[in-house]
């Protein structure tokens, strides 16, 4: 029998209700505690009993009542994360934070021909070892191949949150496990892993800066503006933005509007309908748009889209309805539109090439994605987790940046941005043979070296002197450039990121 307590709390009640209880000889085969509550599984205890225990709780100062349940908090989400997993048609098992399974689904048992619960991850999936690699990183381990029973299959793990807390240490891993496919199936699969914040590394100023207002326009049901340089990572905030959306739980779908002509942009949007085109598939198709209901869709090179299809989305946005390609029903979806450029969309407004009234509908909310230029010590950061990265996809022993790159990735002028970092150091890695990694295996052309010139001795960290060049440069330029957006046309970045630093290093009040 299980039973549910409640209590005024106070020191010592939870003593007091178990002293009660271990008195009484009663055999518990599980307690829980969830202040002011206490659960008790008591498989002996009788209706008889009961009466008599409830009584006795009773008198205990604080105690408010006592009831029968069905089952305890835990063993309630327990069964919860059985049913749901039971549904599941691929393979699935959840990780306690030491790395082994707590839960396998029926089509896991079904393949291994056993209950794995208890088992360490390493002896469930042959010719790997994920559990420390899973247990170091947070259960956000990298899609990866792994064999089960002699059979390849593509690993994908999320971490169990523990409570509200989204910052705190994973509660252990849920491990999904697909069929062995494509390269770019398994891309598809990366990037679906995708989620919130933590995807975005970094420490900078800018970084922070940009994560806050992410956190204030996640939750508004307005269309988002992300501006950027190409390779910056906009596909990577849009999906943050989703991910922090009470949208979250529906799909987030993205087109990009360069790689496609009109009419395939057209069709693969808004969808077509039956005999729409010769070659069209019988009863038509469903765009992203519709796919997409009650989820969010990502443009991405927004700049790109043709006039016309910039009129049929300024309608959409307008009243959320549109028509299929050669449809004749309207169709109404309730999605939110996120799109990014690396073109001066103002300007192209000025030149006539895009609809002035479509750039005011898409630029209700925006954020500002950083150059990697800007973000200072960051790229250090990234670099490492690339090579990380690298490693494990390439399946070497995992190595390590030389010190001595260090200056010359953070002088490094990074045009491509965090995509050119991620080729760089893919490419270090998978040509160097040793362990460490010097300046000559980055293949960086020549980078301008900074204007501080002192002698080792002279310096006390790579920080300190970043920052002394920083400082240095913004108290020399100001006088001559005394406002942010002049100081940052400049330097060529963005006002933002000027005044975020004359803060920093109190040059002006801005």
């Amino acid at each position: 029998m299980r039973i549910h307590v409640t209590f005024t709390d106070r020191v010592g009640i939870t003593q007091e209700v178990l002293a009660l209880l271990v008195a009484r000889k009663l055999n518990l085969e599980a307690v829980e505690m969830i202040p002011p509550n206490v659960y008790i599984d008591a498989p002996a205890l009788s209706d008889l009993l009961l009466q008599d225990l409830q009584a006795a709780l009773l008198q205990i100062k604080g105690v408010q009542s006592v009831r029968w349940i069905d089952l305890l908090p835990g063993q309630h989400r327990r069964l919860q994360l059985a049913t749901l997993l039971a549904t599941v048609s691929d393979p699935v098992l959840a990780v306690d934070p030491s790395g082994h399974v707590m839960l396998a689904n029926p089509r896991l048992m079904d393949m291994l021909g056993r209950d794995p619960t208890g088992e360490p991850v390493s002896q469930v999936l042959q010719h790997a070892n994920p559990g420390e690699d899973l247990i170091a990183d947070g259960f956000r381990l990298p899609v990866c191949e792994v064999s089960v029973k002699g059979q390849k299959m593509l690993l994908d793990a999320i971490p169990i949150a523990d409570g509200t807390d989204a910052a705190a240490k994973p509660a252990g891993g849920l491990i999904t496990l697909y069929p062995h496919c494509s390269q770019e199936t398994a891309g598809e699969l990366r990037q679906s892993a995708i989620r919130g914040l933590d995807t975005l590394i970094g420490q900078s100023p800018e970084l922070a800066f940009l994560k806050a207002r992410l956190r204030k326009v996640a939750s508004l049901n307005a269309p988002l503006f992300i501006q950027g340089e190409t390779g910056t990572g906009k596909e990577l905030v849009a999906r943050a933005c989703h991910a922090l959306s009470p949208r979250s739980a529906a799909p987030f779908l993205a087109l990009n509007c360069a790689a496609l002509t009109e009419s395939l942009a057209e069709s693969e949007l808004f969808g077509y309908a039956a005999g729409a085109f010769t070659g069209a598939q019988r009863g038509g198709k469903p765009g992203l748009l519709e796919q997409a209901d009650r989820g969010t869709v990502f443009l991405d090179e927004i700049g790109e889209m043709s006039p016309y299809l910039q009129a049929k989305l300024l309608r959409f946005l307008s009243d959320g309805s549109f028509r299929r390609v050669g449809g004749e029903r309207e169709l109404r979806v309730n999605v939110r539109v996120l799109c990014a450029t690396h073109r001066d969309l103002e300007q192209k407004v000025s030149e006539g090439t895009f609809r002035e009234d479509l750039y005011y509908r898409l630029n209700v909310l925006n954020v500002q994605v950083p150059p990697l230029r800007e973000r200072g010590h960051d790229i250090l950061l990234l670099a490492k987790h690339f090579l990380k990265q690298a490693c494990k996809q390439i399946r070497r022993t995992e190595c390590r940046l030389a010190p001595s790159t260090y200056p010359k990735l953070l002088q490094n002028n990074w045009s491509g941005n965090v995509r050119q970092l991620q080729s760089v150091i893919f490419r270090a890695a998978a040509i160097c043979e040793a362990n460490l990694i010097g300046c000559a295996d980055l293949e960086l052309a020549g980078t301008p070296h900074a204007e501080i010139k002192a002698q080792a001795g002279e310096v006390r960290s790579l920080d300190d002197a970043v920052q002394d060049f920083e400082k240095a440069l913004l108290t020399r330029l100001y006088p001559q450039y005394p406002s942010t957006r002049q100081l940052a046309a400049r330097l060529n970045t963005s006002h933002t990121a000027i005044g975020l630093r004359l803060r920093k290093y109190g040059i002006a009040k801005v």
